[in-house]
């Protein structure tokens, strides 16, 4: 039941594990962390995790807001499939309420990814506003996964990252391709402050 489940804020590496095998990506890859949430059962158990987290594309932060603080981006959401119904938006709501409290953060944006088959149901029933979708872009399919086509362009230290290298090698002998993603569905969330 709802009632047993704990929401605790925690690091990113309590949760990396959890995430990338409950989560569709599977991976944590890029994703520049700035909350981190685990929701945990009577047993202590981990059940659901949460990443807030900075926009994965430059500048997009600027639609939503004046300055860079006052955005987050819900980057990963994911809880274990036999968890009762509504436990997505009760985690949610408890995470919101934690921004609130203990951040200046004034919106959050997610995103609801229809190439994996979502709409945003749970964003809808925590009261987000839903703001229309996003354009196709091109990904690249490997193995089961999907990348955006700039990860063969992300690089440290002046060197493709290893993932980025293996994805371009994989593109040139054939063994990923392009594709066409669908559209993506945003969503808002304006955290009231007022009294």
């Amino acid at each position: 039941m709802l009632k047993d489940y704990l929401v605790k804020d925690c690091n990113r590496k309590e949760i990396e594990g959890f995430i990338e095998k409950w989560h569709y990506s599977h991976s944590i890859n890029g994703v520049k962390t700035k909350y981190c949430f685990k929701l945990v059962n009577e047993k202590n158990d981990i059940v659901g995790a949460i990443i807030y987290a900075g926009f994965g594309m430059a500048n997009v932060w600027r639609k939503y807001a004046e300055e860079i603080d006052d955005v987050v981006e819900l980057r990963r959401l994911c809880c274990v499939d036999d968890t009762p119904k509504n436990t997505e938006s009760f985690f949610i709501s408890k995470t919101l309420l934690w921004l609130k409290k203990n951040t200046e953060v004034k919106t959050v944006i997610s995103y609801a990814d229809e190439t994996y088959g979502h709409k945003g149901t749970v964003y809808k029933a925590s009261n987000f506003k839903f703001l229309g979708t996003t354009k196709p872009v091109k990904l690249i399919s490997f193995k089961g996964k999907l990348w955006h086509d700039k990860t063969v362009r992300t690089k440290h230290n002046g060197k493709l990252k290893p993932y980025a290298q293996k994805l371009k090698d994989a593109l040139i002998k054939g063994e990923a391709k392009f594709i066409m993603s669908k559209c993506k569905y945003i969503y808002r969330y304006d955290i009231n402050r007022k009294v």
